[in-house]
Parts: C-alpha cells; structure tokens; sequence
C-alpha cells in the first residue's frame, strides 16, 4: 500500500467533515508509514523543559510552551526551519491573547530536527497537501503543557471555541498525566456542535479544516491532588505561505 493510500481514509474524512478525530494506535500506524519515530521517548520528555506562558491575559500560570517554524515550498522539497520569530494572532482569532507579538522560547534542536518531529510533519505535509494542492506552506509547531491544581483548573483552549488562522491544524496528545476532563468539541462556524472526544492515548489526534470549523477543549483537572497533573500536546498548523 503505497503512502497517499494509507492516508486516504483520512483525506475523505477532513475533506467531507472537515475535522478528523484518530485514535493512537491508527494515527501512530499513520505515522510510520511516513517516517520513524526512533527518538519517541526523548521527543515525549522535551515536554519537561518547557517555558511559562508569560503572555496570559487571564493571569493563568498554567501553561508552558515553545514555538518553531518551518517553511516548505510547494512540490516535494525538504520542509526547513526558518528563523526564530514571534508568534502573531489578530484578536479576530484569539480575543484573549491575540492582537500582540508573542515571543517564545524556540523548541529545542533535537525535537525539532529528530525522527519523530520530521516524521509528523512529512505526515501532516502528505495529507494536507492532497486537500490543497501545489501551495507553499507556512509551518508552526508548538509544544504546550497545561498543568491543573487543586482550585486552578488548566484551561487547554483559553480563548475558548475558535479558529486559528491558518489553513489546517493538527493537535497530537503527548501525554496526559493524572487528569480527567479535556473534552475537545467541534463547531461549525455558526456554532453547532459537530462532534465532541478526549484524546485519551498517545499518538490520539485531531485534525481539523480551519476554515470550515472551530474547536475547543474543556478544562482539565487533577485526579490525585497529591500528584503532578498535566496535559502534553504538539501543535501544527499549516497555512499557505504568503
């Protein structure tokens, strides 16, 4: 089965419904058919060496991240890493914490340049250039961690139901670690709910269309207040470069 047929399945689904939820073990399969993921374990643990979100109108200190972008020209050419710049949303797309440059510290060299990184990106670059054909894209990744305590819920979609900006999105759970909650729902643009899952398992995803609809998560919770709690995700969006 050649690599376009292994994510066919998938391309109907964004395509007809505009998101997709994956289970892990599919979307791993999905992966390796692309690439390795030699370096999982390493990759999983840069989640513990990420920043504070300082940028949080809300006041919260419940989120960690770093950011890297990539660019790929149209074709099949290497997709490269480009400067290190901010990250920019209008507060069309992000009320909270949009209209502003916001300056992370960049995902490190050996998650951004190992198996695991290249191998979701050639995946993601695979199907979404099958929905839209012959673009240049402009890649962003984003590691983030959303801790939850005892009283302080971590809000994973702090913005609340909404679009990104871009053309496409993947979000990947990494890891989740003595939660409960996390709901992630799917709206149309005039807000009806399209569909609703947890990303429970590593390798768990959703993909949406970001033109076509919104999503959210619901906040998440410790299990054990005795324990760390948290919830680990990559994002990757995908939007035509200008």
């Amino acid at each position: 089965m050649t690599r376009a047929d292994r994510l066919a399945d998938l391309f109907h689904t964004l395509a007809g419904d505009g998101f997709a939820h994956v289970p892990g073990q599919r979307m791993r399969s999905l992966f390796e058919a692309a690439g390795p993921l030699t370096d999982w374990p390493e990759f999983a643990a840069s989640w513990n060496d990420l920043g504070l979100d300082t940028y949080m109108a809300d006041g919260g200190r419940y989120r960690k991240r770093r950011f890297g972008v990539l660019a790929a020209a149209a074709g099949k050419g290497r997709i490269l890493r480009a400067p290190h710049q901010p990250h920019y949303q209008s507060r069309d797309y992000n009320p909270l914490n949009g209209g502003i440059e916001r300056w992370f510290a960049p995902i490190a060299d050996a998650a951004a340049a190992g198996p695991s990184m290249q191998t979701i990106l050639a995946t993601c670059r695979n199907l979404f250039d099958r929905l839209a054909p012959h673009r240049a894209w402009h890649i962003e990744v984003h590691q983030f961690r959303i801790e939850a305590k005892v009283g302080v819920a971590g809000r994973p979609t702090p913005e609340g139901m909404h679009r990104d900006g871009v053309d496409y999105v993947l979000v990947l759970l990494i890891r989740r670690e003595n939660i409960r909650s996390g709901v992630t729902s799917i709206h149309d643009l005039e807000g009806h709910t399209l569909g609703s899952f947890t990303l429970a398992e590593p390798f768990a995803a959703a993909l949406v269309d970001d033109h076509r609809v919104m999503h959210g998560v619901t906040p998440v919770e410790p299990e054990d207040p005795e324990r760390p709690a948290f919830r680990d995700v990559l994002v990757v969006t995908f939007r035509e470069a200008r």
